[in-house]
């Protein structure tokens, strides 16, 4: 039970500090509507997910109301699609974005996930059709969102996939060119994708996962920020001590919400994902964290020290906290939807090769970066690759979430609002990749994987 005085500072922290929880997301299982005809199987979707769903957003809005505590996204994930459509005579998987898309208007998410294939050790035909289907099934939809696993520890990196999503996402990014490639920002490629991820754009309903569940991401940056800089001049074992015990409170106020959310809809309830997700709003910064450890500005050198000591201090408090913490839960590093990253990149303290040097001890990779539109899809599928062996290698997940912005050059600026925010436009190296990403096969799995 929360003491009177965790209640007291939590209210405190909503109110002064932007303590949110970001997302109620439900995961269902849509494993039984697969079938050979597209329209019958479209229609076992949208029933499945408008009935299991219905009462989602009210839930969220009557738990703000009872405690007190924002929810800012009520979302949905499902079983991967190229997973159940596989049995489905169609090629043309885009009918299935469609009926996402009309599911979650009509129960009233912010977005869907699930338009997603894992590939990491290499193709079936529903992968094949459904990553075809990714350009015009973003640029078609408001809500859809898609990931696509690449590579994983146990099986290596499939440089096949790879090169595939570098030209997936710069098609992406031209048919949504008036909107600076907005397809892109609701595209994730990862390693290593964790099953049970309640965020978007990365978030789908696992295999492994119950038939409906209730997964909560929670985020408080600006909370630790403030804890940080109460800290003042303390040494770093005090420090780590100090984020460790904000991470506490910060997520059993999720799982406190978590479950309410389970009880009212009689879902079971899955996990907490505490992620230091960032937003545009002045004081929501993971970066501000890392300046108020004492670096001038976020990218230069002992960033990546400082973000490490953060990621395994908010994963530590979280693990004490509940038994049931999961997703990504660390530190996020969006550059567009984070105020201090953005003012670090404009100020030319922050690089993507720093940006890449962090991902190492984050919890996620290169995630909402935007670059000249003229960057060539072999080199963001170089991108990819490089994201991907730091998550093999390291037995972590990575990701990228890139935009090649259409008509936009280094220091230019896209804009998407909302929790998408802005980006000024990074270069990227003038070298050639394309003759390694178009050798293709598989990077084989490195030596770490061999843990049986």
């Amino acid at each position: 039970m929360l003491s009177v005085q965790e209640i007291m500072e939590t209210i405190r922290m909503v109110q002064q500090e932007n303590l949110d929880i970001r997302t109620i997301t439900m995961g269902i299982s849509l494993r039984d509507c697969s079938h050979s005809d597209s329209r019958v199987m479209g229609t076992k979707i949208y029933d499945k997910i408008t009935g299991l769903a219905s009462h989602l957003v009210r839930t969220g809005e009557e738990i703000e109301r009872e405690y007190g505590i924002p929810i800012v996204n009520k979302r949905i994930s499902v079983t991967p699609i190229s997973i159940i459509a596989e049995s489905c005579e169609t090629d043309d998987y885009v009918c299935f974005a469609e009926v996402l898309e009309k599911a979650a208007a009509e129960v009233g998410v912010n977005f869907i996930g699930g338009f997603s294939a894992l590939v990491h050790k290499g193709f079936t035909k529903g992968d094949l059709k459904l990553l075809k289907a990714i350009p015009e099934a973003l640029a078609g939809t408001e809500r859809v969102c898609s990931s696509v696993n690449v590579a994983t520890t146990k099986a290596g990196i499939n440089m096949d996939a790879v090169y595939q999503m570098g030209k997936i996402i710069k098609e992406a990014a031209a048919l949504t060119a008036r909107e600076d490639g907005l397809a892109c920002a609701k595209l994730v490629v990862f390693a290593n994708v964790p099953e049970d991820n309640p965020f978007m754009a990365g978030a789908f309903h696992g295999i492994g996962e119950p038939e409906c569940v209730i997964n909560v991401g929670v985020s408080g940056p600006g909370v630790v920020k403030n804890a940080v800089e109460k800290a003042k001049d303390v040494d770093f074992g005090s420090l780590a001590e100090t984020i460790k015990r904000t991470a506490f409170k910060v997520t059993r106020m999720g799982e406190l919400v978590g479950r309410a959310a389970s009880a009212k809809l009689g879902v079971p309830f899955g996990i907490v994902d505490l992620s230091l997700a960032p937003t545009p709003a002045v004081g929501d910064s993971v970066a501000a964290i890392l300046e108020g450890m004492g670096l001038e500005r976020c990218g230069t050198h002992g960033t990546t020290a400082a973000l490490a000591l953060l990621n395994d201090a908010v994963k530590k408090g979280g693990a004490m906290a509940s038994s049931y913490v999961g997703g990504l839960s660390g530190a996020f590093i969006p550059v567009s939807e984070d105020a201090g990253m953005i003012r670090a990149v404009e100020e030319g303290a922050l690089s993507l090769d720093k940006l890449e040097a962090m991902t190492c001890v984050c919890s996620v990779g290169l995630d909402m970066i935007a670059v000249p539109g003229d960057t060539s899809a072999e080199t963001i599928s170089a991108i990819i690759a490089d994201e991907a062996a730091i998550g093999v290698v390291n037995q972590k997940t990575t990701a990228v979430r890139i935009i090649p912005a259409p008509g936009k050059k280094e220091g230019d600026y896209v804009e998407f609002g909302g929790l998408l925010g802005r980006a000024p436009v990074m270069a990227v190296n003038k070298y050639s990749s394309s003759a390694f990403v178009k050798r293709g096969g598989r990077i084989p799995a490195p030596i770490q994987s061999l843990r049986n």
